[in-house]
């Protein structure tokens, strides 16, 4: 009896000092996992590592030297470069901050307006409409156009001797003459109005996703309290889509700050240079000028800035949502 119960007893120790334990399985298992997902994510990294990362860090390094693409030795300078920014008088303080104002005039004017429409679109295309599927690829077409044939094709339109729409104006008799993309603001409303028409498209498809993950009962209980649409809009949506909310604002702040492409095809920073934003002056001052040390050093500048931004957009939507759920 006694050598039995001990067989019994050592049994459990020799197959858990021979085999392995359901612990060392379960961790055995999440290194395969985790080795797995690195694999997939290998060519990624290797890309981002490479035209990302590598650029970003050997920019950082540019702007602490007088880096010349026609000297073979370069000069650790130290902040020379950002001290030049903010020092009145020097080669490229005026410049760099007036095209900041610009570029600050555009994400003021254009943010408020791709964050609106979008939404509003949304909540009119989330009804039960006929055709409503058309309608949202319709509202989505322009965005997969890209910015050299959204700039040809509004080149045409606004253009002030021969364009499309200053025909029209003419034809209902309306001045037919507006200068849309040689004197401001006119030329801050065709950027806008145009980069509205382009993008909004996908703010859109974003808010009609956000929609679609509020509960329908929220709805049915507002109505049941006698709230109106307006209410309903305010008191149920609105709350529902405050992540989405933050989310596109943050990327659409981001994305009209390092807006180009518009203004180089439609304005060229004019007139004067009322329109050059920040990105149109650090490529001209890189790729054109060959000055890539100041050049990184507005791009690092920038970062700060935006970063700044996105920063304390997340720290306000954060308040607001706590300060709802204190109430």
């Amino acid at each position: 009896m006694t050598d039995s119960a001990t067989a019994v007893s050592a049994s459990p120790r020799r197959a858990s000092a021979g085999g392995s334990s359901p612990r060392a399985g379960t961790k055995a298992r999440r290194r395969r996992r985790t080795l797995v997902a690195y694999l997939f994510l290998a060519p990624f990294l290797v890309l981002f590592g490479g035209f990302v990362l590598a650029p970003a860090v050997y920019g950082l390094w540019i702007s602490f030297t007088d880096w010349s693409p026609f000297r073979d030795v370069q000069h650790f300078i130290g902040l020379q470069n950002y001290a030049d920014l903010f020092t009145p008088g020097s080669t490229t303080s005026a410049d760099f901050w007036g095209s900041m104002k610009a570029t600050a005039i555009f994400v003021v004017a254009s943010v408020p307006f791709l964050v609106v429409v979008p939404l509003l679109v949304a909540v009119l295309l989330n009804q039960k409409l006929r055709a409503a599927s058309t309608f949202r690829t319709i509202f989505f077409a322009p965005y997969v156009l890209g910015v050299a044939v959204v700039g040809l094709i509004w080149g045409y339109v606004l253009d002030t001797q021969s364009g499309i729409l200053n025909h029209l104006l003419n034809a209902v008799g309306i001045r037919g003459d507006i200068p849309w993309t040689v004197d401001v603001p006119w030329a801050w409303v065709s950027l806008v109005g145009v980069t509205v028409w382009w993008t909004s498209g996908l703010n859109t498809v974003i808010f009609l996703a956000g929609l679609k993950g509020i509960n329908s009962e929220l709805y049915e209980a507002a109505s049941l309290d006698g709230a109106g649409p307006f209410r309903s809009f305010t008191n149920v949506t609105l709350p529902g889509l405050r992540p989405v909310m933050l989310f596109i604002t943050t990327t659409t702040v981001l994305a009209s700050a390092n807006m180009f492409g518009q203004s180089y095809l439609l304005t060229t920073g004019g007139p004067g240079n009322e329109t050059r934003t920040v990105i149109m002056y650090i490529a001209d001052q890189g790729l054109s000028q060959n000055n890539m040390a100041p050049a990184a050093a507005m791009s690092y500048v920038l970062f700060a800035f935006l970063a700044v931004v996105s920063i304390v957009n997340f720290r306000l939507q954060r308040e607001r949502v706590e300060k709802r759920r204190t109430r």
